[in-house]
């Protein structure tokens, strides 16, 4: 195999973090061959080490961890209450403590959710000290505007 690169992968922090749609597509659309060779990708093209899953369920964790990733999920449904942020900020830490850890996060597409999470993580992590800051990067580094659902997403200081 020699890979496919997972859709809108992108990376926030060169070499550090990315992001992507879910690997091997969402739905009807998922297929086992595209998973794997988005996997092989993975590993071998963009040297992710470290998977932390949005999803509402355990969709691929055991395919990610026979590949030799470590993972962390952090399930996502309904309506985010800060304790919900915090938890995937929290495992956000965890996953890019290790500097030599680069750590994909995902969910089924890449929408105001996770984009909102994003640009709170980089306010979280002190990477950005400004939201309004922060908001204007995610949405150059994604090409999508972020909506209000998102924007409720990051915190206004750290």
């Amino acid at each position: 195999m020699t890979g496919l690169e997972p859709r809108a992968f992108t990376w926030v922090i060169k070499g550090r973090l990315a992001v992507c749609e879910r690997v091997g597509g969402y739905g009807i659309q998922h297929r086992r061959v595209r998973r794997e060779e988005e996997i092989v990708w993975l590993r071998s093209g963009a040297g992710i080490n470290t998977v932390v899953s949005l999803l509402a369920g355990g969709q691929n964790v055991a395919n990610y961890q026979d590949a030799g990733f470590a993972v962390f999920h952090e399930p996502l449904v309904g309506e985010y209450e800060q304790g919900d942020v915090d938890r995937v900020f929290s495992a956000l830490d965890l996953a890019l403590s290790d500097p030599d850890n680069v750590v994909l996060v995902h969910r089924d597409l890449v929408d105001d959710t996770i984009a909102g999470l994003l640009a709170g993580y980089l306010v979280h992590s002190k990477l950005v000290t400004d939201p309004i800051l922060a908001i204007a990067v995610i949405q150059e580094i994604l090409g999508r505007p972020l909506g209000p659902e998102g924007r409720a997403l990051v915190p206004v200081g750290a």
